[in-house]
């Protein structure tokens, strides 16, 4: 069998994957970022923004000004860039935000993020290397170490050896693979003293996932799409609707009045770039929530991802044939389904949107109450000396397998990440860098966001970049203040905000000043 040498493996293409192998190679190490091999997966690298299809950037209201880290910032400006040389005549506010959406202040379109990311790539070969891989075969472990992974490319297995690895896979695929110690679903209350946990763990209750797709609205009304198989049984368990219950009960129209449906998640302004308006279908009428796919049957997983792609086609139809229009008839012809933005061959998302991973037991867990707002009335969130990185974004929980009609919209006041959260205690070389660190189920739905994912990938490629220059364990870091200060100097050298200061953003003089004095008054 063939062995291959890095120093750092980061497994998973998600966004958090990519973040962390471009924080390793700036913090001088050479990465392998492996991807492609699960379901979970898409051939596109960045996850949420590309193969998930959604690149209508989840971020908090101060987004332009502070939050993100430099190398965030620089993501959204590289794909900015791209809509400015396309229309140069573009107005400010066009090229800020190319899609329109309103729900965010960055929408477009998937396969421009895809360019994006590959250019920030770019900058830091040869010392960070891509691997496409066909599926992961096995892992070798040495007492709390893991040695190496055996993948499968071309049909052949293949060795990667390492000194550390990043589990950077939205489902957290090595941790059954490796047997560290996770957690997936809801927590029961006395374990995690949340309010809103429930009495007894709910291993799988996890949140719904959603394979969003991509409608253009067209001068010329065409036919629908076929109707999919079992479509009035979705019809009967899932609302098909613009109807929102996140924040209040609310009915939107489609294209006129106030906040309409169309533009909520508009990717391309076909009035400002021309062609038709391009949209992002991803609803509550296409969440999936039929069912978990975290350490089910092979037979059981494709059964379910097979249902969610059949549920999405017959919202997309409901969409074409029977949503109301603006007017008080039915139907929106003009509507069509696009199968040349994604990738696929049947328009919709290379791989499913995942809203919550397994999750490690971690050295530190981060639950609701450290961030929400209705138990901090008076003071910030909980402060945590050991932080890596910040993040922003309500505690925000779709429905649910095996608890379909509770969702959770709670505000939250703006948190941080612990180092601790990124560690499995009992692995020496192992580290969480995606949605799988140490969270709740509820906490977990304020921090698995585009900028919050990217922060904490990056905060882990630099950590483990860190421990293999010092010769040292993550261990070491969580527990040692020496090391833990010198790996917090690295990442405000690289614009990486570890507290909540929006007055001194990195590029103010005072920006890594009064960081350092805010994470030795935690």
């Amino acid at each position: 069998m063939q062995t291959q040498y890095h120093e750092l493996v980061v497994v998973g293409g998600s966004l958090g994957g990519v973040a962390a192998a471009i924080g390793a190679a700036r913090a001088g190490a050479q990465v392998a970022l492996l991807h492609g091999f699960s379901p979970f997966e898409g051939r596109w690298i960045g996850g949420q923004i590309t193969a998930q299809a959604v690149s209508a950037l989840d971020e908090h209201p101060l987004i332009e000004q502070f939050g993100g880290t430099s190398t965030y910032n620089e993501l959204r400006a590289h794909i900015r860039a791209k809509y400015r040389r396309f229309r140069p005549q573009a107005s400010a506010i066009q090229v800020a935000n190319p899609g329109g959406g309103w729900v965010s202040r960055l929408c477009f379109r998937p396969r421009d993020g895809l360019q994006a990311l590959h250019a920030l790539l770019r900058r830091h070969a040869p010392r960070l290397t891509l691997i496409r891989a066909e599926a992961l075969l096995a892992a070798e472990m040495r007492g709390e170490a893991l040695h190496a992974l055996i993948m499968q490319q071309s049909g052949a297995p293949i060795r990667l050896c390492a000194a550390f690895f990043l589990d950077a896979s939205d489902t957290g695929e090595l941790l059954p693979m490796t047997e560290t110690a996770y957690v997936k679903g809801a927590e029961a209350r006395a374990d995690t003293h949340e309010h809103d946990a429930p009495d007894q763990a709910r291993p799988s209750q996890t949140q719904s996932f959603t394979f969003g797709f991509v409608m253009a609205r067209r001068s010329i009304p065409a036919a629908p799409i076929p109707a999919p198989q079992d479509l009035a049984r979705w019809r009967e368990q899932y609302t098909f609707t613009l109807r929102t219950h996140e924040g209040g009960h609310r009915t939107f129209p489609m294209f006129t009045g106030e906040l309409p449906f169309w533009t909520y998640r508009r990717i391309w302004d076909g009035a400002a770039a021309g062609g038709d308006d391009l949209a992002l279908i991803n609803w509550a009428s296409n969440d999936y929530c039929g069912g978990s796919v975290l350490d089910v049957t092979p037979d059981l997983l494709a059964e379910r991802m097979d249902e969610a792609r059949r549920l999405a086609l017959g919202f997309a139809h409901w969409l074409q044939t029977d949503s109301p229009r603006d007017d008080g008839g039915q139907g929106h012809p003009e509507l069509a389904l696009c199968y040349d933005q994604l990738g696929t061959h049947d328009g919709l998302s290379q791989a499913p949107y995942i809203r919550e991973s397994r999750r490690i037991t971690a050295l530190r867990r981060i639950t609701a109450h450290d961030i929400a707002r209705a138990d901090h009335p008076d003071q910030p969130s909980t402060r945590w000396p050991d932080s890596v990185g910040i993040g922003w974004y309500a505690m925000d929980l779709h429905a649910c397998a095996e608890n379909p009609h509770v969702s959770v919209y709670a505000p939250t006041l703006p948190f941080q990440i612990p180092v601790g959260a990124l560690i499995p205690p009992r692995r020496t070389n192992l580290l969480a860098a995606c949605k799988n660190i140490g969270t709740t189920h509820l906490s977990s739905g304020a921090y698995r966001v585009h900028p919050v994912e990217w922060a904490i990938g990056e905060a882990a490629g630099t950590l483990a970049a860190f421990c293999s220059r010092q010769g040292i364990r993550p261990q070491d870091v969580h527990f040692d203040i020496h090391w833990l200060r010198l790996l917090q100097d690295d990442l405000l050298a690289r614009g990486v905000p570890l507290a909540w200061i929006p007055e001194t953003p990195y590029g103010h003089p005072d920006f890594v000043n009064r960081q350092r004095s805010a994470l030795e008054t935690s």
